[in-house]
């Protein structure tokens, strides 16, 4: 009994403490009240045994085989119309988490990362064939040629082919005019080939052979033009498609120059056109397929 509990039983006076008087009948109701327990002692009893409850049923579930309580809705208001948020899941992984090894998607879908992300957004989509032109410098008349394929719209680029090759004697420019000795830079189709000698073996362009593929005069440097026009194939730049890469109308203005071909390399740089190895030529005209809508890229590096 606290000592509270026992000062209740008693009364003061003055200094000394002195015990209570009264009837038989009247102790001994003293006496059972005094037996019983305060109801504030009641109550934290019993919150004790309520948190060890608790705290039993939560060490049971934490147990392995444990029942597992039901998860519980999200029940936040979801805006109006809107489907509830899903974590995303990876292909043969736990949702929100990437495999381990699973590859990722490549931006550049196989091509260099000098190519710009405007040019590569020029390269139509369904096309399966591209020349890849990529000059040295925007005044250089050095460059290279890369030829990729690839097996259907959307699939990653793979390289079927790389040349030294040379392009205008003074670069390349956006805005050309006729003239100036510099090669268009962007990106243009591909449709019509032609050329003094018979196509190939295996040849699908369009191809025009006539006695009118012989240069005439002079390259820039001088050399020899001889065989040049052995094998051309037509950029689709300031020209009709469908005819012949001799054809000579200028669609958009003649003050833009035209005639801007892939030929035979005379060991020199040219007015315009790219010029490319013999071997590398047959090769073109054996690959390039119209039903894989080939496109040529050329420009400078990251053009």
């Amino acid at each position: 009994m606290s000592k509270h509990a026992r000062d209740r039983s008693r009364f003061r006076t003055g200094d000394r403490t002195q015990p209570r008087t009264g009837s038989r009948a009247a102790d001994r109701r003293r006496s059972v009240s005094a037996g019983r327990p305060p109801k504030a002692l009641i109550a934290v009893a019993a919150l004790g045994l309520l948190t060890f409850a608790a705290g039993w049923l939560h060490a049971l579930h934490e147990q392995p085989g444990a029942p597992v309580p039901a998860a519980r809705s999200d029940a936040r208001p979801q805006a109006q119309g809107a489907a509830p948020k899903q974590q995303p899941q990876a292909q043969g992984g736990a949702p929100g988490h990437a495999t381990r090894g699973t590859p990722r998607a490549d931006a550049l879908q196989g091509l260099p990362d000098t190519l710009s992300a405007a040019t590569r957004a020029r390269i139509p989509a369904a096309s399966r064939q591209l020349v890849l032109v990529t000059g040295k410098a925007k005044d250089s008349s050095d460059s290279t040629v890369t030829f990729f394929t690839r097996t259907a719209a959307g699939k990653n680029w793979t390289a079927a082919g790389h040349w030294p090759a040379r392009n205008g004697a003074n670069g390349w420019s956006t805005v050309r005019e006729y003239g100036d000795l510099t090669s268009p830079e962007g990106v243009f189709s591909l449709t019509d080939a032609g050329g003094l000698l018979p196509p190939p073996a295996g040849t699908k362009l369009a191809y025009d052979q006539d006695r009118g593929f012989v240069p005439s005069g002079r390259g820039v440097n001088g050399e020899s033009l001889d065989g040049s026009f052995d094998y051309v194939v037509a950029i689709d730049y300031n020209r009709r498609k469908g005819v012949s890469p001799l054809d000579p109308a200028m669609p958009e203005g003649e003050d833009k120059g035209g005639n801007i071909w892939l030929h035979v390399d005379h060991d020199g740089p040219s007015q315009g056109c790219v010029g490319l190895p013999r071997a590398a030529m047959e090769q073109l005209l054996r690959s390039l397929d119209p039903a894989a809508k080939p496109v040529i890229a050329m420009g400078p590096a990251g053009f």
